[in-house]
């Protein structure tokens, strides 16, 4: 209340002039009040943070990302459903709303700072030879950080899921999820049978655009591609980007998703709430509770129904390894008991580009930091909700090309470009270099001599990679940052595939359309690449394995798959092999990852999760709770001293089904230590317990 009187006087100062106190005051407050109060009711204003749990919820969702937010919103939209929602990191602030300013938040406190283990293969180019992986840490999840680009994929990524054993997510099923979530405001769009009007997530573009991807769509027609909508009926083609973004202001899940609910009186959010483990009870092989770290105390918190994962590609696999559930050996070498052996971390994919491609341009028309005066442009996006700030992340096209190594006979490209009006030199060193983690080396000889030049640029980004990489305990600390092995271009192809990208985009800036603007390649070489011919093969190689770029689209590590498939770890209802009453929905589980951005495919894979769930507990008869306390499904247990029974069925990975029945579980009251924690090494948090307190 403090911030906002003291926010609307500087207003009411700045727009009358000073005046006398007696004169202002008195709109002043009538400002103010009428503030909080519409702040009280507005369905847009900020979740709130649960400080009061309750010992026992129906389904506890760990994460809040893109895939946890949504679940959250779709189960407590049945009432009787208590549903608890769990986040390590805060809400999110001013920054992230504004779309230009998503570099501005990697490395920051919302962010995990991952960054993988050091290659000969990749990442030559960054710092110590290691890649940064951006992971939001925040409500929201990464689609607080990302660029908003709203990509779905291609057909054919999910009828070859459907075709690995996984029934229902074939892409005629998954649309209707696509669209349920969905409220595309594009006007050339609005009768579209791929998209969807007046649902949660708000998607369009950019209301500000450079002349520059104008020529980048016409360029692809020149090429031979359409000017098509790439989340249609086919992909291959140009467009302008389409991203999540609401009245010129970034569209997170969070803001889509859970502030409509904050008011639900069944539905509870516990921010910057680090959750340690899921206990499961080794006998019955049932997810119990979770435990987690809040302010410094620990609570462990019961599941009657469900507890889902939902904390992304490498904190899920985390969290099932802390847990029991993962390679024996890796858990035997960590101490830590076998619950389940199951392959948590491998199958890891991620989309990795080629960044560096840069071309100059005579014409003042794209986006040069210094140019831009800071409060005309704030002004712009304030008032009109227009202007360079509503770029998405500062990326404006978006295409998907074939290489001679893709079947050109069906429409399932394997590269993808972005387009930007603006690289590594656009904003003087400032950002962008300590975000990709480029070398200091690297950035002043190459791209220090264009600083704040016009400039701009296309990333070749591999769709379908052939490498697999891995995520591994460090210890069984939680605290500690887990061991990220993207293991890029493991397979030679993935590079191959790279450079013919390259070629293909460097075609692409050649076009006619491009010559009004000056527009030429920046033939500064790269210093670890000089040996080879500019823009030979082997020099491309040499600049894709440089400066190679994640696009925060790891995946797979939590593979979904049919009983019979070694490497799954949950089956095609997202429930964990061997484990009662736990699921994964988020990134982890796509068996193959999609062709191109992955935050549509994750929401869409929540929604369809969320509709997994409730099918199981409203329509089979199977999945019942029978409460013997007396209280009844729709009311909330009055104490943690609770009895109940589970009938249940549990598919394991052999043809027998194992039926558990008459389940008694007693929960007690615990006496919970109280942890203190303090810095570690690379930003690892330490955890020491230091004294016993009940909750």
């Amino acid at each position: 209340m403090v911030l906002n009187l003291l926010f609307i006087t500087t207003v009411i100062k700045s727009t009358f002039g000073v005046v006398t106190t007696g004169l202002w005051l008195i709109p002043l407050l009538l400002a103010a009040i009428t503030y909080y109060r519409y702040d009280a009711v507005d369905p847009e204003s900020r979740p709130l943070d649960q400080l009061n749990l309750w010992p026992e919820y129906d389904f506890i969702v760990v994460g809040s990302g893109s895939a946890g937010a949504v679940v959250a919103n779709r189960l407590s939209e049945l009432r009787k459903w208590k549903v608890l929602l769990i986040e390590a990191g805060p809400d999110e602030n001013e920054i992230s709303d504004v779309p230009s300013l998503a570099a501005y938040l990697q490395l920051s406190k919302l962010d995990w700072a991952y960054k993988t283990e050091p290659s000969t293969k990749a990442c030559l180019g960054m710092q110590n030879n290691r890649c940064n992986w951006p992971r939001g840490r925040v409500l929201g999840g990464s689609s607080v950080l990302n660029y908003m680009l709203y990509v779905r994929g291609n057909r054919h990524d999910y009828d070859h899921w459907a075709s690995l054993g996984n029934t229902g997510w074939d892409y005629d099923q998954v649309l209707h999820y696509f669209k349920k979530s969905e409220d595309n405001r594009n006007p050339y769009l609005a009768k579209s049978a791929y998209h969807g009007r007046g649902g949660l997530l708000t998607v369009q573009e950019s209301p500000w655009h450079t002349p520059l991807v104008a020529a980048f769509v016409e360029a692809g027609t020149q090429l031979g591609y359409d000017n098509r909508d790439i989340n249609g009926a086919q992909q291959a083609g140009f467009m302008i980007a389409q991203g999540t973004i609401r009245r010129g202001s970034r569209c997170s899940t969070a803001k889509a998703f859970l502030r409509p609910i904050r008011q639900r009186p069944n539905f509870h959010l516990s921010m910057n709430s680090h959750v340690t483990r899921i206990i499961i009870e080794p006998g019955t092989m049932r997810a119990q509770a979770v435990e987690f770290v809040k302010h410094g105390k620990v609570y462990r918190i019961a599941a009657r129904r469900e507890i889902i994962l939902s904390a992304g590609a490498i904190n899920t696999p985390q969290l099932m390894m802390l847990s029991g559930l993962g390679p024996r050996k890796h858990l035997e070498q960590h101490g830590i008991r076998v619950l389940q052996d199951l392959p948590v971390g491998e199958n890891m994919q991620d989309h990795v580009g080629m960044g560096g491609l840069t071309f100059l341009v005579d014409k003042p028309v794209a986006i040069v930091q210094d140019r831009f005066n800071p409060t005309a442009v704030t002004f712009q996006y304030v008032l009109r909700e227009r202007g360079p700030m509503t770029t998405l992340g500062g990326v404006e096209g978006l295409a998907f090309v074939h290489t001679p190594y893709s079947n050109r006979s069906i429409d399932w490209p394997d590269i993808q470009f972005h387009m930007a009006p603006a690289s590594i030199n656009s904003d003087n060193g400032a950002r962008v270099k300590k975000v990709m983690g480029l070398k200091e080396s690297v950035y002043q000889e190459v791209y220090h001599p264009i600083a704040n030049k016009d400039s701009w640029t296309i990333m070749p980004l591999l769709l379908r990679p052939r490498s697999r990489g891995s995520v591994r305990l460090r210890s069984a600390n939680p605290f500690h940052y887990p061991l990220i092995n993207a293991n890029y271009f493991d397979d030679p192809l993935d590079a191959k595939t790279l450079v013919e990208g390259a070629k293909i985009a460097l075609r692409v800036a050649e076009a006619e359309v491009f010559k009004q603007f000056g527009s030429r390649l920046w033939r500064k070489p790269l210093p670890n690449c000089k040996q080879h011919k500019f823009l030979s093969d082997a020099y491309l190689e040499c600049q894709v394995r440089t400066i190679s770029m994640t696009i925060y689209h790891p995946c797979g590590t939590a593979k979904m798959g049919p009983s019979w498939d070694p490497e799954a770890v949950v089956d095609p209802r997202l429930r964990v092999y061997g484990v009662r009453g736990l699921r994964v929905i988020d990134a982890s589980i796509m068996p193959t990852i999609s062709s191109g951005n992955t935050n549509a495919p994750v929401i869409m894979i929540a929604e369809k999760g969320a509709d997994l769930i409730k099918e199981d507990w409203l329509n089979n008869p199977e999945y019942k709770v029978k409460r013997q306390d007396g209280y009844s499904d729709s009311e909330p247990a009055a104490s943690s001293n609770t009895t109940f029974y589970t009938w249940l069925t549990v598919s394991r990975r052999f043809s027998t089904q194992l039926k558990v029945v008459d389940e008694v579980r007693q929960s007690e009251q615990m006496v919970i230590p109280v942890y203190t924690l303090y810095p570690g090494k690379e930003g690892h948090t330490n955890v020491c317990c230091v004294q016993a307190q009940d909750i």
